[in-house]
């Protein structure tokens, strides 16, 4: 587990340095999506699934939002043939999402079956939550009490992501 996430950080680093010296924005974008996929994989590879959906859902509405900000507010180009160094970008395009998609199923099979668990944390939570934490509901309890930085972390990814895209929004209405 230890390579498949050292080869995936890798990965994120690659398409962090391209997202910078990426030529036309939109390849920024992808670049920078690239990179939260990746920690998607590196989040189910930790057993931490919930992060993971967290991650995507964020990850997926801000690359749609920031695809169509850049197609609308970019002047239209004309289009040239692909030369050798095109087509080795997209033989290097497809590649990636091969490997990506080789350590996404891997992440995938080391979870628990579903309706399953292993039993690692849960067990400290479940034995005495109700005196522990004071709550009646034992779902409240682990979320506000014992989780309560997660839960805040959570809502401060969410909470930043619309932020960032009601700001790219209101520059692109102010032009």
């Amino acid at each position: 587990m230890e390579l498949a996430i050292s080869i995936v950080t890798g990965f994120m680093i690659l398409g962090a340095i391209f997202a910078i010296h990426a030529k036309d924005l939109l390849s920024s974008v992808i670049a920078c999506s690239i990179v939260g996929y990746s920690l998607v994989i590196c989040f189910l590879l930790l057993r931490a699934p919930d992060l993971a959906i967290v991650q995507i859902v964020v990850d997926t509405i801000t690359l749609i939002i920031m695809v169509a900000v850049v197609i609308n507010s970019s002047r239209e180009e004309s289009f040239t043939k692909l030369d050798g160094r095109g087509y080795v970008g997209a033989v290097a395009s497809i590649l990636l999402i091969a490997v990506l998609l080789y350590f996404y199923t891997i992440s995938i099979r080391s979870l628990d079956g579903f309706g399953t668990s292993s039993l690692r944390m849960a067990k400290y939570y479940i034995e005495g939550a109700a005196q522990k934490t004071g709550s009646a509901n034992l779902v409240t309890g682990v979320v506000f009490d014992f989780r309560g930085y997660d839960t805040m972390g959570e809502a401060v990814v969410l909470v930043t992501a619309v932020l960032g895209v009601l700001t790219i929004l209101r520059i692109k209405g102010k032009n």
